[in-house]
């Protein structure tokens, strides 16, 4: 019974499938005057598949990448057999393999917002005398995983572990208005997706109003929360980004709403971006200055 040749020899079989232009063409590992271009090649094909919602042909990897085809076949080959990437065969696309998702699964087992986030937070709290927690997107709520309470402040509902709606929270709008439009109105399709811890006033309880808010959310650059989770706290988030830009997460900070006028919250935001944006770049490997 015949069998489909492998990736690598798929591409050993096209001698001419290299063309003169792709064959002179400089990557972006030749313009990084890298000492190992097939690991960093490695590395690119691997982050354009993980960043498309679908698998790829090895032709629109190497256009995307400015390789000669003839050097993806074979990275392709090396990373299919170590499970990195998987061929559909009918399709004659690559997607990423088992041994990717295992990557992925180890990340999140490791924790790596906690560890890198609870320190910022920490310094933040310590300049600020507010207390600050860290969220994720869960569903439709977000989920608590860092608490740093800062001294002779009351306990906060938002301890880690804890998940709340995301629509009431400053760290779920955050994230919210950073998704695409498109994907907050599927996590909220109709009025059943909205609850309410407590009667305020403008509260948030259909998909326009919830639209409206992250708009100017957008505006504005940060989110807002007055006494939505719990009466008289008021709450400022900004989001944390991956390298594609996508929201993984929101650094927030919470007080009584009668400490802080109306007119300095402005500036409680620019800390908290600061920090979010801190965390965004050391999630990318890169620690801001």
């Amino acid at each position: 019974m015949s069998t489909a040749p492998s990736a690598a020899s798929r591409g050993a079989e096209r001698p001419g499938a290299e063309t003169r232009a792709e064959a002179h063409a400089p990557s972006a590992a030749v313009k990084a005057s890298s000492k190992v271009p097939a690991a960093e090649n490695t590395l690119r094909i691997l982050k354009l598949l993980a960043s498309r919602r679908g698998p790829m042909a090895a032709s629109q990897i190497a256009s995307s990448l400015n390789l000669p085809r003839s050097s993806v076949y074979h990275l392709l080959g090396v990373m299919e057999a170590n499970g990195f990437v998987l061929h559909l065969h009918e399709e004659q696309r690559y997607g990423l393999g088992i041994s990717a998702f295992e990557l992925s699964s180890a990340y999140s087992r490791q924790e790596p917002l906690s560890r890198l986030g609870r320190p910022l937070l920490a310094s933040l709290v310590d300049a600020i005398g507010e207390s600050a927690h860290l969220a994720v997107l869960h569903g439709r709520d977000v989920l608590y995983i860092v608490e740093e309470r800062a001294k002779n402040r009351p306990s906060l509902v938002t301890d880690v572990g804890v998940r709340l709606p995301s629509h009431l929270t400053a760290s779920g709008r955050a994230i919210l208005a950073a998704l695409p439009k498109s994907q907050v109105r599927a996590l909220y399709p109709n009025a059943a997706a909205f609850t309410a811890r407590h009667e305020v006033v403008g509260a948030i309880m259909k998909y326009s109003a919830l639209s409206s808010h992250l708009d100017q959310v957008r505006q504005r650059g940060y989110a807002t929360e007055h006494g939505e989770v719990t009466p008289g706290f008021g709450s400022i988030a900004a989001a944390v980004t991956d390298h594609l830009g996508w929201p993984t997460a929101a650094v927030a900070v919470t007080f009584l709403e009668d400490k802080l006028p109306a007119q300095e919250w402005p500036v409680l935001a620019a800390r908290v971006q600061k920090v979010a944006d801190e965390l965004s770049l050391r999630l990318h490997g890169r620690p801001g200055k």
